[in-house]
Parts: C-alpha cells; structure tokens; sequence
C-alpha cells in the first residue's frame, strides 16, 4: 500500500510541476508581447512626436512661398547689348507700400516714389538693379517727343538693358472723361485727362511687353493716340524744378534720323532705391546734397516737350 501512495505522490508532483512550468512559460510569453507592444508604442509616440515638433499637424504648410514675378530670362548672344546681372529674387518681392527711388544727376536730383501695390515687380527690378550699380554713371540718352525723359540704357540704343524681361503691369487704359479743368500742357483733346500725367515714371518695354531696366519720366502730360503700352510704377515725388530744367534742354539728332538726343548731357551719377516704406511719414532716402535743387516742388512740372522727329520709344 505504501509504494503505491507514493507512486501516486510521484504522479501529482509531476503534474503539478508541468502545470507550473507551463504557467510559468505563458507569463514570460505574456511579459515578451507587453515588452513588444510597449516598444513599438514607444517608437509610434516619438515618431508623432517629432512630426507635430516639425509642424506636421499644421494646418497651412510651414512653406507657402510663391512666385510673384517670373523673369525671363535671355538667350545668351541674342542682344549684344544686355549685361548679365542675374536674376532678381521671385518670391521675395514686396507688394505693399512704397519705396523711395533717388537719382542724383549731373542736373540736379530727382526723387521717384515706386508704387508696390500696383506694380510689384516693376519696382523690384529697379531696386534689384539699383544693388547691381546698374545704373550708376549711365546717360539718359533721349528727350522724346512724347515729353519724356528717357534712361536705363547704358548703351543708349533702345536695346542695353539687363539679360531678363518681364512683362507688362499696371499699363493705363485710354478711357476719356471730361474734364473741367484741363492742364494747358497735356497733349491729349481739350477736356480729356491724360493718360501719362506730368510726373508718371513708366518702364519703357523693348520689344513691346517686355521690360528691363529702361524707364521714361514725364515732363508733360501725355496721352497716346494708340493703346497705352508703358507700364507705370510710380511719380516724381521730388526734383519738379530739375525735371523742368531738362526739359528745356534742346535735342539733336540721334544718329538715326531722330532728333531726340539731349545736347547736353544728362548723367545719372548714383540711383538708389530706399526702404519699403508702408506708412507716408517714414523717412525717405536723401539724394546727394551736392546739388541744392533737389528740393521738392510743390507744383506740378510746367510743360516744355523737345520738338522734333517721332522718337523710337513710340
């Protein structure tokens, strides 16, 4: 009878045993899965982590940048003429506010207010190529008989001017309404508003639609008897009396048959472009005080239109 209890006994601890190591190998399985589970949350909530660290639950991308103007930019060898300056910046362009552009000439100096709500990047490649000195000790080569005085052109042909174009904005419309008090000067019909007042600064494009660096300061109103093909970019904001004293300038001729060159010559010594200025009150780059008459006016350019042949820049 007694080796046959202990048998039993044998029996029973032996299963209790197996019983023991069977739950004792499902715990550590149990404990492994955790572990696992655990870790791989760990790696999920480090990598949620990182991309909301990196503006991944934003709802605007961190990046919203766009192009606002697009240069073209020219085939090498096609214009003799072009100087290679780069390109200015396509995204970084302001499109608010004013900026001051200054030049200070062998005449005296001028002050142009640039309208950057209106004509982007027209004023973005005239500070882009004021940085470059692109202007620097150029002569405005033509008096045209529109009533304007021509510069940009290093060359002075019409044609010099940076290795890109861009196109046309902010160019007027010939939309004619009465007028009850018309300038003496303006070149359009009696009561009609002229569609280039005295005091426009417009780009002068080459070929029609493409600018560069070329621009045109009026003197004198004028209004276009075809559609309007100059793009404005802002107004004499200073120098009326200088501009005036150009004006009268007479012109000869030019080479070609036109007689639209000044006789005298007409050097932009420096042209720098200021600030973007967003409230009027800002201060506003001073030219060179070299030359005392470039104290603003505080009436409008009088007229004084050279005389002669059509300039190229019709």
């Amino acid at each position: 009878m007694a080796s046959s209890r202990d048998r039993q006994r044998k029996l029973a601890r032996a299963k209790l045993d197996r019983q023991l190591a069977r739950r004792a190998a499902g715990v550590r399985r149990k404990r492994r899965v955790q572990a696992g589970l655990g870790g791989a949350l760990a790696l999920v909530l480090i990598g949620l982590g990182a991309f909301w660290a990196l503006g991944g639950f934003d709802k605007e991308p961190v990046n919203t940048a766009t192009d606002v103007c697009v240069w073209t930019p020219q085939e090498p060898g096609v214009n003799v003429d072009a100087q290679d300056v780069g390109l200015p910046s396509a995204t970084d362009v302001p499109t608010f506010g004013t900026r001051d552009m200054a030049l200070t000439t062998n005449q005296g100096n001028i002050t142009v207010e640039l309208d950057l709500a209106t004509a982007p990047c027209g004023s973005a490649s005239l500070a882009y190529l004021a940085g470059k000195n692109f202007y620097d000790n150029t002569k405005c080569h033509e008096i045209t008989t529109e009533g304007a005085l021509h510069c940009g052109d290093p060359k002075g042909t019409n044609l010099g001017g940076p290795t890109y174009t861009f196109a046309n904005e902010n160019v007027p419309s010939n939309a004619p309404t009465p007028s009850p008090a018309p300038s003496p000067s303006a070149s359009a019909a009696p009561g009609t508003p002229a569609t280039y007042p005295a005091g426009t600064v417009a780009l002068y494009p080459n070929p029609p639609g493409s600018n560069g660096s070329q621009f045109l300061i009026f003197f004198k109103d004028f209004t276009p008897t075809t559609e309007p093909a100059y793009a404005v970019v802002g107004k004499v904001s200073g120098g009326s009396d200088v501009l005036d004293k150009i004006s009268k300038i007479s012109t000869v001729d030019n080479g070609n048959g036109a007689k639209v060159k000044p006789s005298t010559d007409i050097t932009i010594q420096t042209l720098t472009v200021g600030a973007v200025k967003s409230d009027p009150s800002d201060n506003a780059p001073t030219p060179s005080p070299a030359n005392p008459s470039a104290t603003p006016s505080a009436t409008a350019p009088p007229t004084g239109a050279a005389s002669g042949t059509p300039s190229n820049a019709s």
